[in-house]
């Protein structure tokens, strides 16, 4: 960091360089991005921060993030409530939606399962998700977990408290993508698809 940025722009840019995705220099650059377009990029990103400090909470049902509780999501009577789809977090809800696929309701753990990280069930929302699907009219709980080995490990912790909840437990399919070259995949990926294949 340069010393003579003045302590309030280093105090910006160590900020921005907390977020994911951004590294010093990337802070730096976004920085002074902002600070040449004060009016057009850091009074609207000032004011949409202090909004979203103020109105966006934790969805009571669910755990996304919304202005109301509970969440648009979960009161949207048009979804299938006997479908329930647990993610690891509010952004793997967001690519969901983006996609279109699902319109059931979702269930947000908060994290997944790591003995590295020292993450334990009592540091999820397993006890919300088995409450929900013994007694909210749900059929099917679908495991969109990361494909890693924390995901793994969670869905499978999961699987087991479900047994007794009267409900079917899937996963999402694992493999190749639409329009993926077998060259640029990994050796893991390639096994997954080989083992899940299905009829032509």
């Amino acid at each position: 960091m340069a010393a003579s940025a003045g302590p309030e722009i280093e105090r910006l840019i160590a900020l921005l360089a907390k977020l994911p995705g951004l590294g010093p220099r990337s802070a730096r650059r976004t920085a002074l991005a902002l600070m040449k377009k004060r009016e057009q990029l850091l009074v609207p990103l000032a004011d949409a921060m202090a909004d979203a400090r103020d109105k966006v909470r934790t969805c009571t049902t669910c755990g996304s993030l919304d202005t109301t509780d509970p969440c648009a999501i979960c009161s949207d009577r048009t979804r299938d409530g006997a479908l329930l789809c647990v993610v690891e977090d509010v952004g793997s809800i967001w690519a969901m939606e983006r996609a279109g696929a699902f319109r059931g309701r979702y269930q947000v753990l908060g994290g997944l399962l790591s003995a590295l990280e020292g993450i334990g069930p009592e540091k999820l929302r397993a006890a919300d998700l088995v409450a929900r699907a013994s007694h909210d009219g749900v059929r099917e709980v679908i495991l969109a977990l990361p494909a890693t080995v924390d995901g793994q490990t969670t869905a499978h912790y999961l699987a087991d408290r479900l047994q007794h909840a009267g409900v079917a437990v899937t996963m999402l399919a694992r493999g190749v993508p639409v329009g993926g070259d077998l060259d640029w995949l990994d050796d893991g990926t390639i096994a997954q698809a080989m083992r899940a294949r299905r009829p032509a």
